[in-house]
């Protein structure tokens, strides 16, 4: 089976095939995702997808509800090439990083969300090898944000109180300016 780095030359091949990014109120993105029991073709091209919808969008991470599947798998890249997790399980979370925080399922809004600063991931890559991964600040921002998609919970759901207040009112308004038009 293809690597991540090898999937996206393979994708080179092909057309790009962008999936629509659903959005907070999805009742998808409220699932948790079951694990994934099968690595193949199938996979493969969902992994491929999400590459070239993450990157059309742009984003640094998307999960696989994101684009209305469910399965355990996510993809990502923070500038070290494209990455794929399969089955994500975090532990030893340390420490505590607050960053403008942003979501393709909630677009074009941010805030300041604490999550750990530091995180260790295991999972198993496209090729069913198992991944032990540590991450830091963005790296484990990016863990932490793609787990919560695949375990059913919004970044809006990480937000205190008053902002989340506000991103609700926000996300409304959109809605109700969009239905106008």
């Amino acid at each position: 089976m293809a690597s991540a780095g090898d999937a996206r030359a393979v994708g080179s091949l092909r057309a790009m095939t962008i999936r629509p990014i659903r959005t907070y109120g999805d009742p998808v993105l409220k699932l948790r995702c079951p694990e994934v029991t099968e690595i193949d073709a199938g996979l493969l091209t969902l992994v491929l997808d999400m590459f070239d919808t993450m990157y059309d969008a742009p984003g640094v991470g998307l999960a696989a509800n994101q684009v209305g599947v469910q399965k355990r798998i996510f993809v990502y890249d923070i500038g070290d090439g494209p990455e794929v997790v399969i089955n994500p399980v975090l532990s030893a979370h340390d420490g505590e990083w607050t960053y403008e925080e942003g979501c393709l399922s909630v677009p074009e809004l941010y805030w300041p969300i604490a999550r750990s600063k530091q995180v260790h991931l295991t999972g198993i890559d496209i090729k069913g090898k198992e991944l032990s991964l540590d991450g830091d600040e963005l790296l484990a921002r990016v863990f932490l944000h793609e787990v919560d998609h695949l375990d059913g919970t919004v970044l809006v759901e990480r937000l205190d109180p008053e902002h989340k207040k506000d991103a609700l009112r926000t996300l409304r308004n959109r809605s109700l300016d969009a239905e106008a038009h």
